[in-house]
């Protein structure tokens, strides 16, 4: 497992749940200047709309203030979070809308859909990720650099797209090498337990195409966003994500150590 010793438990370190697989911590991975992102801080996971009642207890043992929903509006009213009654997280909406489900309910109404097609759809919405919904990974950045906002959750509905490039972008701010960036996004093929239900019609290309986390349309999304901005990873994250040299530093004091 990446940045784990033989005596160190693997990582990612997820939070056992029955309602939601996918739910973890970002902390443990080891930064380029020997720091490790610390526990406790950042986590990441799919819908919180099937937590049972002992998942409200773990999920409350957490100590998690504030939960970013990056679902679209729809998403979101169809499944609402279910979070602890006390000392409930702040919810803050951060929407992006998905790209992938009405274009491929067109598909498979038409008997048309195949795995590649399904991919070029993927290709779209991790090209949109790092170009027009790059303000909303900006914004999760600005509540990172609260620590009244900390520890912080954030997810999608499968926690593997839209919560994969922004779980790559943070590791990336923090100084994480690409290599334990992608592994980290490539565990939720073997985490999640892919609670997403598809139509019994649904090819099993299609299935597997769409529940899969796909490297290539990671690394192809942060270089697009790297390449918007001359080249630079530091000017993607200083004019694309808001951290000047100072609130960069900021945000690894508060999540490195």
């Amino acid at each position: 497992m990446p940045n784990a010793s033989d005596n160190e438990a693997p990582l990612p370190r997820v939070v056992a749940l029955e309602g939601c697989s996918n739910l973890r911590d970002l902390g443990g991975y080891r930064a380029a200047d020997g720091r490790r992102v610390r526990f406790g801080r950042v986590f990441r996971s799919a819908s919180l709309a099937g937590l049972t009642e002992a998942d409200l207890t773990a999920f409350g043992a957490t100590g998690i203030r504030t939960v970013c929903d990056l679902r679209g509006e729809r998403e979101a009213a169809r499944a609402p979070s279910r979070l602890p009654a006390a000392d409930a997280p702040e919810v803050v909406r951060l929407p992006i809308e998905p790209r992938v489900g009405a274009s491929l309910r067109d598909l498979l109404a038409r008997e048309e859909a195949t795995g590649e097609d399904v991919h070029d759809l993927l290709r779209t919405a991790y090209t949109a990720y790092a170009t027009d919904h790059l303000p909303r990974y900006r914004a999760l950045f600005d509540l990172l650099l609260r620590e009244e906002r900390l520890p912080l959750l954030f997810h999608c509905s499968a926690g593997k797209d839209r919560t994969g490039f922004g779980a790559a972008l943070v590791l990336t701010a923090l100084g994480v090498p690409r290599e334990t960036v992608a592994a980290d996004y490539l565990s939720t093929n073997r985490i999640w337990k892919r609670e997403h239900a598809l139509p019994p019609n649904t090819p099993a290309d299609v299935r597997d195409t769409l529940l899969t986390a796909h490297r290539p349309l990671l690394e192809a999304a942060l270089d697009l966003a790297v390449s918007r901005h001359g080249g630079s990873l530091e000017a993607l994250l200083e004019h694309g994500l808001g951290l000047h040299p100072p609130r960069l530093a900021r945000l690894r004091a508060a999540l490195l150590g």
